[in-house]
């Protein structure tokens, strides 16, 4: 029994090390400006922008493959921070821009059929099959994905109220020259000016 659990120590050891040693010999680093972009995209995951999610638009942006407009839910602040940051001429945001929603359920209505979990890029919506469903308010990105394979139609869009809990960066302000500012990334949050 001893001689196991040397073993088996000794194995597990042995591994750890194998694994340490090549998480740092084959690591990939990431590209700071798709980290910038990726951090002033709003993280809805919604594809509206015609890929699978915020860091992949990041991506396409930085390597020159996509536009920096289309990003509906980030709006005209976000496109002009993004020229602003790389050096582009803004351009007017493609698809409908509208203003910061959560989704609810209606309880009443809802009869469990786990399509809109399915459909959560982000896990926002909790629930089981064939029981009540709700949506997770700080979870929900309002990226409107749930609405279309409900069946019953149970999923309505609740505008976030704007208030200082609720206001994000990019913010739409104007420095004396007219242009966006880009926000500074490397002071945390509530620093200082």
């Amino acid at each position: 029994m001893f001689a196991a659990v040397v073993v088996m120590s000794s194995l597990s050891a042995a591994f750890g090390l194998i694994l340490g040693y090549a998480s740092i010999r084959f690591r990939v680093e990431s590209d700071p400006v798709v980290d910038q972009i990726d951090r002033l995209l709003p993280q809805t995951q919604c594809g509206q922008c015609g890929y699978p999610g915020c860091r992949a638009y990041a991506e396409a942006v930085a390597a020159g493959e996509a536009d920096i407009n289309l990003c509906p839910a980030g709006g005209e602040a976000l496109v002009l921070t993004l020229a602003d940051m790389l050096g582009r001429d803004p351009k007017p945001v493609e698809g409908e821009t509208k203003p910061k929603a959560y989704a609810v359920i209606d309880e009443n209505r809802c009869i469990g059929c786990t399509l809109c979990l399915q459909a959560c890029p982000v896990d926002a919506i909790i629930g089981a099959p064939k029981q009540l469903h709700t949506v997770l308010r700080d979870q929900c990105t309002g990226c409107e994905l749930c609405l279309d394979p409900c069946p019953v139609n149970c999923i309505h869009m609740q505008p976030v109220p704007q208030d200082l809990t609720t206001w994000k960066w990019p913010l739409p302000l104007e420095r004396p020259d007219g242009r966006t500012p880009v926000p500074d990334l490397t002071r945390p949050s509530g620093a200082g000016a």
